[in-house]
C-alpha cells in the first residue's frame, strides 16, 4: 500500500501530551501546550476562525500534515473529549475511524468528516482507514493510549512531535508503557521555530 501510518502530536518538555482528566482537556494547561498553532493561517482557515493569520515554517508543517492525511484513527477517549468541542464542520474533512466498544451508526458531519465506529480492535480500524485513505497517509490522531497501542503493535511508520516549551508535571505521557525492546527510532529532522521545535522520526523494529 502506498500510504504511511503516522502520528503527529504536541508534547510538553517533560513528555506529556494531555492532562489526565477529560474535563481538563480544553483547559488552560492544554491551551498553553497548543497555543503555537492558534495564530497560524492554516489553523484559522481550517476551523473557519476568519481570515488572516501567520505564515511561515509552523504554518507549512501544519498544512502539510493535514494534506497528507487521507483518513484518521482515534480512540474513544479522544472522541468523547472532541465530540462536544469540535465545530459542526469538524476539522478533519476525511473519514475518521473511532476504536471503541460502543456500537454506533456512522456520524456524518458537514465538510467531509464522517466518524465510523469500529468495535473489533486497532488493526481492523487501521485496515478500514487505509482503504478509505487510498494513496494518502493514515494519521493515528490520538489519544496517547491509542497511539501507544499502534506503536507497540509495530504499525507506525513514522511520527512528528512539536516540542512545546511548557511543563505539565503530570498527565498522559506519550511513551509511558512503550515496548522499548521492540521499537527503534531513526532520526529524521529537527527544526526549531520561534514557538516550538519540530522533531521527526521513522520507526523501525529493533
Amino acid at each position: 500500500m502506498a500510504g504511511k501510518v503516522f502520528f503527529s502530536v504536541t508534547m510538553s518538555l517533560d513528555g506529556f501530551i494531555a492532562p489526565e482528566n477529560l474535563e481538563d482537556l480544553m483547559g488552560q494547561q492544554w491551551m498553553e501546550l497548543q497555543q503555537w498553532m492558534f495564530p497560524l493561517r492554516f489553523f484559522r482557515e481550517n476551523l473557519k476562525l476568519g481570515e488572516g493569520g501567520e505564515e511561515g515554517p509552523d504554518n507549512d508543517i501544519v498544512r502539510k500534515t493535514f494534506e497528507r492525511t487521507g483518513a484518521s484513527v482515534m480512540g474513544k477517549r479522544m472522541f468523547d473529549a472532541g465530540e462536544p468541542a469540535w465545530p459542526q464542520e469538524a476539522p478533519f474533512h476525511t473519514p475518521v475511524f473511532v476504536v471503541t466498544h460502543e456500537k454506533r451508526d456512522p456520524w456524518q458531519r458537514p465538510g467531509g468528516t464522517t466518524f465510523h465506529f469500529v468495535n473489533d480492535g486497532i488493526e481492523p480500524a487501521l485496515d478500514q482507514a487505509r482503504e478509505a485513505a487510498g494513496d494518502r497517509d493514515v494519521r493515528i490522531a490520538g489519544g496517547g493510549a491509542t497511539i501507544l497501542e499502534y506503536v507497540n503493535a509495530g504499525l507506525i511508520d513514522e511520527f512528528t512531535i512539536a516540542l512545546s516549551p511548557v511543563l505539565f508535571g503530570s498527565g498522559i505521557r506519550l511513551f509511558d508503557g512503550v515496548d522499548a525492546g521492540r521499537v527503534a527510532l531513526e532520526p529524521g529532522r529537527a527544526e526549531p521555530t520561534q514557538r516550538v521545535t519540530h522533531l521527526a522520526y521513522a520507526v523501525r523494529e529493533r
